[in-house]
Protein backbone atom coordinates (compact mmCIF):
# COMPACT_ATOMS: atom_id res chain seq x y z
CA UNK A 1 0.00 0.00 0.00
CA UNK A 2 2.97 2.59 0.99
CA UNK A 3 4.60 1.69 -1.53
CA UNK A 4 1.47 2.40 -4.36
CA UNK A 5 0.61 5.24 -2.56
CA UNK A 6 4.75 7.06 -2.86
CA UNK A 7 4.17 5.48 -6.91
CA UNK A 8 1.01 8.09 -7.25
CA UNK A 9 2.74 10.84 -5.39
CA UNK A 10 5.52 10.83 -7.58
CA UNK A 11 3.43 10.33 -11.24
CA UNK A 12 1.86 13.50 -10.38
CA UNK A 13 5.09 15.34 -9.39
CA UNK A 14 6.62 14.19 -12.50
CA UNK A 15 3.49 15.71 -14.48
CA UNK A 16 3.77 18.95 -12.92
CA UNK A 17 7.53 18.84 -13.50
CA UNK A 18 7.04 18.17 -17.13
CA UNK A 19 4.11 20.92 -17.79
CA UNK A 20 5.74 22.63 -20.70
CA UNK A 21 7.40 26.01 -19.59
CA UNK A 22 6.95 28.79 -22.82
CA UNK A 23 6.78 32.07 -23.79
CA UNK A 24 2.83 31.62 -23.66
CA UNK A 25 2.46 31.85 -20.33
CA UNK A 26 3.72 35.62 -20.41
CA UNK A 27 1.43 36.57 -23.39
CA UNK A 28 -1.63 34.89 -21.07
CA UNK A 29 -0.57 36.68 -18.17
CA UNK A 30 0.08 40.35 -20.14
CA UNK A 31 -3.77 39.48 -21.76
CA UNK A 32 -5.73 39.31 -17.99
CA UNK A 33 -4.23 42.30 -17.20
CA UNK A 34 -4.84 43.98 -20.20
CA UNK A 35 -8.35 42.83 -20.16
CA UNK A 36 -9.16 43.13 -16.76
CA UNK A 37 -6.59 45.97 -15.22
CA UNK A 38 -6.52 48.50 -18.07
CA UNK A 39 -9.61 47.81 -20.05
CA UNK A 40 -11.88 47.23 -16.84
CA UNK A 41 -13.21 43.99 -18.05
CA UNK A 42 -13.75 40.55 -16.20
CA UNK A 43 -11.73 37.18 -16.24
CA UNK A 44 -14.61 34.57 -17.76
CA UNK A 45 -13.33 30.93 -16.89
CA UNK A 46 -15.27 28.14 -17.95
CA UNK A 47 -15.12 24.26 -17.80
CA UNK A 48 -17.03 21.32 -17.84
CA UNK A 49 -17.49 18.35 -15.69
CA UNK A 50 -14.02 17.97 -13.59
CA UNK A 51 -12.49 20.81 -15.26
CA UNK A 52 -15.22 23.31 -14.17
CA UNK A 53 -14.62 22.24 -11.05
CA UNK A 54 -10.92 23.39 -11.13
CA UNK A 55 -12.37 25.99 -13.54
CA UNK A 56 -14.57 27.85 -10.24
CA UNK A 57 -11.57 26.98 -8.10
CA UNK A 58 -9.11 29.30 -10.30
CA UNK A 59 -11.90 31.81 -10.80
CA UNK A 60 -12.17 32.16 -6.74
CA UNK A 61 -8.27 32.52 -6.53
CA UNK A 62 -8.25 34.90 -8.79
CA UNK A 63 -11.10 37.32 -7.48
CA UNK A 64 -9.42 37.23 -3.73
CA UNK A 65 -5.93 38.42 -5.41
CA UNK A 66 -7.19 41.29 -7.30
CA UNK A 67 -8.37 40.22 -10.12
CA UNK A 68 -11.94 39.99 -10.85
CA UNK A 69 -13.27 36.69 -12.18
CA UNK A 70 -15.64 34.24 -12.48
CA UNK A 71 -16.90 30.88 -13.15
CA UNK A 72 -19.31 30.51 -16.12
CA UNK A 73 -21.03 27.06 -16.14
CA UNK A 74 -20.73 26.54 -19.96
CA UNK A 75 -24.02 25.09 -20.40
CA UNK A 76 -25.78 27.43 -17.56
CA UNK A 77 -24.57 29.76 -20.33
CA UNK A 78 -26.91 28.36 -23.42
CA UNK A 79 -29.88 29.04 -20.85
CA UNK A 80 -29.51 32.70 -20.32
CA UNK A 81 -26.08 32.83 -18.06
CA UNK A 82 -24.20 34.33 -20.95
CA UNK A 83 -25.64 37.20 -20.54
CA UNK A 84 -23.17 38.53 -17.66
CA UNK A 85 -20.91 38.74 -21.23
CA UNK A 86 -19.50 42.00 -21.47
CA UNK A 87 -17.10 44.48 -23.67
CA UNK A 88 -13.55 43.87 -22.55
CA UNK A 89 -13.65 40.50 -21.26
CA UNK A 90 -11.75 37.82 -21.24
CA UNK A 91 -12.38 34.04 -21.60
CA UNK A 92 -10.30 31.38 -19.69
CA UNK A 93 -11.50 28.10 -20.86
CA UNK A 94 -10.25 24.67 -19.08
CA UNK A 95 -10.64 21.52 -21.29
CA UNK A 96 -8.41 18.64 -21.65
CA UNK A 97 -9.52 17.09 -25.00
CA UNK A 98 -9.42 20.90 -26.19
CA UNK A 99 -12.39 19.64 -27.96
CA UNK A 100 -15.35 20.11 -25.37
CA UNK A 101 -18.64 20.80 -26.71
CA UNK A 102 -19.94 22.84 -24.80
CA UNK A 103 -16.92 24.99 -24.43
CA UNK A 104 -16.61 25.57 -28.16
CA UNK A 105 -20.15 26.45 -28.20
CA UNK A 106 -19.67 28.85 -25.74
CA UNK A 107 -16.69 30.41 -27.92
CA UNK A 108 -19.63 30.79 -30.60
CA UNK A 109 -22.34 32.30 -28.83
CA UNK A 110 -19.81 34.81 -26.85
CA UNK A 111 -18.58 36.13 -30.32
CA UNK A 112 -22.21 36.46 -30.77
CA UNK A 113 -22.54 39.01 -28.09
CA UNK A 114 -18.96 40.22 -28.39
CA UNK A 115 -17.32 40.35 -31.81
CA UNK A 116 -13.57 38.76 -31.60
CA UNK A 117 -13.54 38.00 -27.84
CA UNK A 118 -10.28 36.86 -27.08
CA UNK A 119 -9.90 33.20 -24.91
CA UNK A 120 -7.17 31.84 -23.46
CA UNK A 121 -6.94 27.62 -23.18
CA UNK A 122 -5.75 25.06 -20.92
CA UNK A 123 -5.78 22.29 -23.11
CA UNK A 124 -3.96 18.54 -23.16
CA UNK A 125 -4.13 18.79 -27.18
CA UNK A 126 -2.70 21.85 -28.74
CA UNK A 127 -3.58 20.64 -32.12
CA UNK A 128 -7.24 20.82 -30.78
CA UNK A 129 -9.80 22.81 -32.16
CA UNK A 130 -10.16 24.95 -29.35
CA UNK A 131 -6.23 25.29 -28.85
CA UNK A 132 -6.00 26.59 -32.65
CA UNK A 133 -8.52 29.35 -32.49
CA UNK A 134 -7.18 30.54 -29.07
CA UNK A 135 -5.03 33.82 -28.92
CA UNK A 136 -3.03 31.70 -26.01
CA UNK A 137 -2.82 27.93 -25.90
CA UNK A 138 -0.68 26.82 -22.33
CA UNK A 139 -0.62 22.70 -22.83
CA UNK A 140 -0.78 20.46 -19.86
CA UNK A 141 1.94 18.18 -21.26
CA UNK A 142 -0.61 15.47 -21.86
CA UNK A 143 -0.10 13.41 -18.50
CA UNK A 144 -1.45 10.44 -18.29
CA UNK A 145 -4.27 9.81 -15.61
CA UNK A 146 -3.03 8.05 -12.34
CA UNK A 147 -6.49 6.52 -12.44
CA UNK A 148 -5.92 2.50 -12.52
CA UNK A 149 -8.65 2.53 -15.83
CA UNK A 150 -6.55 5.83 -17.11
CA UNK A 151 -10.48 7.13 -17.62
CA UNK A 152 -10.55 9.71 -14.31
CA UNK A 153 -9.34 12.95 -14.35
CA UNK A 154 -6.75 13.17 -11.88
CA UNK A 155 -3.33 13.74 -13.24
CA UNK A 156 -5.05 16.08 -15.71
CA UNK A 157 -6.71 18.27 -12.81
CA UNK A 158 -3.34 18.54 -10.76
CA UNK A 159 -1.70 20.25 -13.54
CA UNK A 160 -4.62 22.26 -14.32
CA UNK A 161 -4.69 23.34 -10.78
CA UNK A 162 -1.12 23.65 -10.95
CA UNK A 163 -1.24 26.10 -14.20
CA UNK A 164 -4.11 27.89 -12.97
CA UNK A 165 -1.28 28.94 -10.34
CA UNK A 166 0.70 29.81 -12.00
CA UNK A 167 -1.46 32.57 -13.84
CA UNK A 168 -2.79 33.65 -10.45
CA UNK A 169 0.47 34.24 -8.80
CA UNK A 170 2.10 35.83 -12.26
CA UNK A 171 -0.44 38.41 -12.19
CA UNK A 172 -0.65 39.37 -8.50
CA UNK A 173 2.83 40.02 -9.31
CA UNK A 174 2.47 42.16 -12.04
CA UNK A 175 -0.11 44.10 -10.87
CA UNK A 176 1.83 44.73 -7.43
CA UNK A 177 -0.45 43.10 -5.40
CA UNK A 178 0.23 42.91 -1.59
CA UNK A 179 -0.84 42.11 2.33
CA UNK A 180 -2.83 44.86 2.46
CA UNK A 181 -4.77 44.37 -0.97
CA UNK A 182 -5.68 41.36 0.32
CA UNK A 183 -6.51 41.93 3.38
CA UNK A 184 -9.78 44.61 1.90
CA UNK A 185 -10.79 41.16 0.06
CA UNK A 186 -10.36 38.18 2.97
CA UNK A 187 -12.03 39.90 5.88
CA UNK A 188 -13.02 36.90 7.75
CA UNK A 189 -11.02 33.68 9.58
CA UNK A 190 -7.53 32.93 10.14
CA UNK A 191 -6.30 34.52 6.61
CA UNK A 192 -8.31 37.55 7.23
CA UNK A 193 -6.16 38.51 11.06
CA UNK A 194 -3.30 37.34 8.99
CA UNK A 195 -3.15 39.41 6.14
CA UNK A 196 -4.15 42.54 8.60
CA UNK A 197 -1.54 41.52 10.43
CA UNK A 198 0.83 41.51 7.77
CA UNK A 199 -0.32 44.72 6.28
CA UNK A 200 0.54 46.53 9.65
CA UNK A 201 4.01 45.26 9.84
CA UNK A 202 4.75 46.35 5.92
CA UNK A 203 3.07 49.42 6.58
CA UNK A 204 4.99 50.33 10.18
CA UNK A 205 8.54 49.13 7.71
CA UNK A 206 8.78 46.16 9.76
Amino acid sequence: MRENIISIIEREAEAVRNIPVTEAYRQAVELIVKHVHQLNGTLVISGMGKAGQIAMNIATTFSSTGTPAYFLHPSEAQHGDLGIIRKNDLLLLISNSGKTRELVELVQLAHGLVENMPFIVITSNPNSPLAKEAAVCLPTGAPKEVCPLGLTPTTSTTVMTVIGDILVVSVMQQIGFNSGDYAKRHHGGYLGSKSRKQSKKEDSGL
